[in-house]
């Protein structure tokens, strides 16, 4: 066994308080916060349940992936007519520009916070 593989096992949890396992090798019937949404699920208030770790050569560091047990996972709460209102205006907000009022296809640079035309005018005035 390597000793980066023995750093990330840990099936009873007396190093890190949770059941650590090596990346790929976690017991079945847990999943991540991602995997649970795309099967239509949320972890629905639950601790985390077990811990993945991966060794990272490059940065030198370790990443961790929480992991939540599927059978105690809730279904995903549906979009309500207002929710889907207010995350229209938002994104309405996201494509106007402050400056000039205009509504464009896409969403303001965040870096200008307003729209090129009004960010370089003198780049396109010359055009």
């Amino acid at each position: 066994m390597s000793a980066a593989w023995g750093k990330c096992y840990d099936p009873t949890g007396a190093r890190y308080g949770i059941p650590t396992y090596p990346w790929k090798l976690a017991p079945d019937g847990y999943a991540t916060r991602r995997q649970l949404r795309a099967r239509g699920l949320r972890p629905g208030g639950q601790p985390i349940q077990v811990q993945v770790m991966r060794v990272n050569r490059r940065q030198g560091g370790v990443r961790v992936s929480y992991l939540y047990r599927e059978d105690l996972a809730k279904p995903v709460r549906p979009m309500t007519s207002r929710k889907w209102g207010a995350l229209a205006l938002a994104m309405l907000a996201r494509r106007t520009c402050p400056k000039c009022g205009v509504t464009y296809s896409y969403c303001m640079p965040r870096s200008l916070g307003m729209c090129v035309l009004c960010a370089y005018p003198d780049d396109h005035a010359r055009t």
